[in-house]
């Protein structure tokens, strides 16, 4: 039977559903390894462009900032206009912006095509994940958002894998030129593997929601970033969260007097949407904060080259995956009451096994963390994802997929922005004087600035150095420490939270005409 969407039966192509995936999950792969992938290329930028800490901060931000601002806009204007025709534009754009970066010859130019490719990536995420949602029948629907689930974790460490592989044969360019080759293939996939799909009933584009979206989440990721780097108290922060602040009020007064809200402020009563928006959230506030960390831990710990770090970093993919595909099925026995608890509790379990570790431990005990940590994020990725998209119709799941897609990258942004600042301040604080006293004012603040720096202080110091590597490398594993037990904290409020408000029971996402239906009720805000 093919599948429907309002009384226009869908041709899947000659590939069918699986086709439909494999072209998804080939956009998504692309969008979320350009998060992570550059993270490994920070250190020739700094040498190649001459970029400062700030400026290395906005290459690798800049286009978080602007995928996270803008998806759920473009989610709404993929429901009205076609999802497939979005999604192939933004890979072009994406693809675009990416040749350009190569060849960037500033830190200003390369943060200008950094922006313009998140502007692309924010126009491909919401359609890879609708069209699967809008595609595939209501059997089949369950696997489908799994397998996206364990792709949209596992991209991450797929694009520090690709990325390690080239820096080991050429430089940092070598990352955009591939990635522009590749959303040409992913346009392509798109174009012969999957269907056009759209709202049914098209509604009014809001605009005035689309604005004030758009900038809470921009200046929100913004005061996050510059509150991080550069102080909470600056202007610029202040300005930022204020800005945040009233835009998310015009949102909600907005949203509430709109007739076709770009995203309904009254969904938030619905538990799975709010239970699955607080598990996508603190997920990837872990695993984002964690791999900013996590990777100097391999690096100056472990003294492991990028690439061999990134494939250290692969069993959580080899976990993830497997436990993605076997969730819809707990899911629909145990409810998602039990798994987004469960697997919130796994990571959390993970990080606190780090807390554990110090300076002379090995890549063993790290392995036990990595293990555990993935269960949970197979868990929580592909519960938390079904739990969000159900809660919305069929004619709605561009903007659940936005939805989904925005409350990733927010929590991208403040893991990385929570962990790394309490990394950096314990760092800081546990570093002996002792180690410093003596060396030149300019050496001194270097070790102070950064482990990395430290390390390399150390190095040029003969037998004098031994002793700095080494106090260097435990102030290292305080911060460490000390970052991965507050996201444990974190990570246990949230599974109380989802315990309270996720639904008790799964809810078939087809009713009894076979069509698909919103689990989110107005019953169901009041479960």
């Amino acid at each position: 039977m093919k599948p429907v969407i309002g009384d226009t039966p869908l041709r899947v192509g000659r590939a069918g559903t699986r086709g439909v995936l494999f072209a998804m999950c080939l956009s998504l792969v692309l969008v979320v390894a350009s998060v992570s992938a550059l993270n490994l290329a920070l250190p020739d930028l700094a040498v190649d462009l001459d970029a400062s800490n700030s400026s290395l901060t906005w290459i690798a931000d800049g286009y978080t900032v602007a995928l996270a601002a803008l998806v759920l806009p473009f989610g709404a204007l993929g429901d009205l206009f076609g999802r497939r025709k979005m999604l192939i534009l933004g890979n072009l754009v994406f693809g675009v912006a990416a040749l350009f970066a190569a060849f960037a010859d500033s830190t200003t130019h390369l943060i200008v095509w950094r922006v313009l490719m998140g502007v692309g990536a924010a126009m491909i995420m919401p359609g890879t994940l609708s069209t699967i949602t809008s595609v595939f029948p209501a059997d089949k629907k369950d696997r489908g958002v799994a397998t996206w689930s364990g792709f949209a974790a596992a991209g991450a460490i797929i694009g520090m894998l690709v990325a390690g592989g080239l820096l080991e044969q050429w430089t940092w360019k070598s990352i955009f030129v591939v990635s522009a080759a590749t959303s040409l293939v992913c346009a392509l996939a798109a174009l012969f593997l999957a269907p056009e799909t759209r709202s049914s009933t098209p509604e009014p584009f809001d605009r005035g929601g689309s604005v004030a979206t758009a900038l809470m989440v921009g200046t929100l990721v913004y005061g996050i970033i510059e509150g991080s780097d550069r102080g909470w108290t600056r202007p610029e922060a202040l300005v930022a969260f204020g800005v945040s602040a009233l835009a998310l009020i015009a949102y909600v007064a907005l949203g509430l007097r709109s007739r076709h809200p770009i995203l309904d402020p009254r969904l938030f009563l619905l538990r799975g949407f709010r239970a699955g928006t607080i598990a996508i959230m603190t997920q990837f506030m872990a695993v984002f904060g964690f791999f900013f960390v996590g990777l100097q831990f391999l690096q100056l710990i472990l003294g492991y080259s990028p690439l061999k770090s990134a494939v250290a970093l692969i069993p959580v993919a080899a976990v993830v995956l497997p436990t993605s595909q076997i969730t819809p099925r707990l899911v629909r026995r145990l409810g998602y009451k039990t798994v987004l608890p469960v697997g919130l509790l796994c990571l959390a379990g993970g990080m606190f096994w780090l807390t554990f570790l110090d300076a002379g431990s090995g890549y063993p005990a790290f392995l036990v963390a990595l293990v555990v940590a993935g269960l949970g994020i197979g868990l929580i990725g592909s519960a938390g994802t079904s739990s969000i998209v159900d809660s919305l119709g069929p004619d709605r799941q561009g903007v659940a997929s936005a939805m989904n897609d925005t409350t990733r990258e927010v929590g991208s942004a403040v893991g990385i922005a929570i962990m790394g600042s309490v990394f950096s301040s314990q760092y800081r604080s546990a570093l002996p004087d002792s180690i410093i006293r003596g060396l030149p004012a300019d050496a001194a603040e270097t070790v102070r600035h950064s482990a990395a720096g430290g390390l390399q202080v150390a190095s040029r110091l003969g037998e004098r150095g031994l002793q700095l590597a080494d106090g260097v490398r435990d102030a290292f594993m305080n911060g460490f420490t000390d970052a991965m037990s507050v996201i444990a904290v974190i990570l246990a409020v949230a599974a109380v939270a989802c315990l309270v408000f996720a639904p008790a029971r799964h809810r078939s996402p087809a009713g009894p005409d076979g069509e698909p239906q919103a689990v989110g009720s107005s019953a169901e805000a009041h479960c």
